[in-house]
């Protein structure tokens, strides 16, 4: 035990050394170059938190010399971080290829801001007001919907499973889209500002296992939810629940609540918390 301390203090006294402090600057960077990708990739605060903490516990752990914990730690990272892929695979897919983005996530990183296309005007509240219609009325019918809005994260190559609309967002539009019997209600349709431009569109649905009961719809909405800063509003077609998925979170909101929490999510940029007052 004595010999464990000493051991211990030894190291700590030894950290000034120049040789430690260009080991421990070059781990640093190593974790913080692996930190921007793997945010990047992931998501979810909890598993950007498991990464840190991980990370924090290695570094100690060198530092101390502890070598079984280290190793231990080291395992347990390797192995959240394989879990972490697999469980998220939509994500890792969308990070390395970018179907929803057109560009990698890494070049969105170095970007100048000053080369982002410029944004349409339109009028914002008519737009709402007909979704909020559509939205309300599919509902009391209970008939089952869809609807994604493209923000920032290009959608052009996800539509290329749907058939192309580009008509102006009218309620009555929407309501025929969804009717059962024809041929685009089944699919999302996807709408970019005041356009409707595609129909019957399949997204890749979550692989997340999810506590309650959801439907196609619900997983499918939560899975492109998951790969770009898309909002989307789904219409259950067995209960006439409408639900709002946003980076990976699915919120139910009642028919009096949905237009203010859906302006709020539109209004949310991607880094933003996925809360939302109901």
């Amino acid at each position: 035990m004595k010999e464990s301390i000493l051991n211990t203090l030894s190291t700590i006294s030894n950290f000034g050394s120049v040789t430690t402090i260009l080991s421990f600057v070059f781990a640093l960077l190593i974790f913080g170059i692996f930190d921007v990708v793997a945010f990047l990739w992931f998501k979810r605060k909890f598993v950007r938190t498991y990464i840190v903490s991980i990370e924090v516990l290695i570094m100690l752990f060198w530092l101390f010399d502890l070598s079984l914990p280290l190793f231990l730690s080291l395992f347990l990272f390797l192995c959240g971080f394989f879990v972490f892929y697999i469980s998220n695979s939509t994500e890792g897919r969308s990070f390395t290829s970018n179907n929803y983005k057109g560009k990698s996530s890494i070049a969105n990183l170095f970007q100048h801001k000053s080369k982002t296309r410029p944004e349409t005007l339109f009028d914002r509240d008519a737009v709402y007001k007909k979704v909020e219609t559509a939205v309300i009325t599919l509902a009391k019918q209970k008939i089952g919907a869809i609807i994604t809005f493209e923000k920032k994260d290009s959608l052009t190559d996800v539509m290329k499973s749907g058939t192309i609309i580009n008509a102006p967002v009218s309620s009555e539009l929407l309501q025929t889209i969804f009717y059962p019997g024809t041929r685009l209600h089944d699919g999302a349709v996807i709408i970019k500002n005041d356009m409707i431009l595609a129909a019957s569109v399949y997204f890749t649905p979550t692989t997340r296992p999810l506590t309650g009961k959801f439907g196609s719809r619900h997983r499918a909405a939560i899975g492109i939810s998951e790969v770009c800063d898309a909002v989307t509003v789904v219409v259950s077609e067995e209960t006439g629940r409408i639900s709002i998925a946003y980076q990976g979170e699915l919120q139910t909101v009642g028919p009096d609540t949905f237009l203010s929490t859906f302006e709020d999510y539109m209004a949310m940029s991607s880094d933003s918390s996925t809360n939302v007052d109901e």
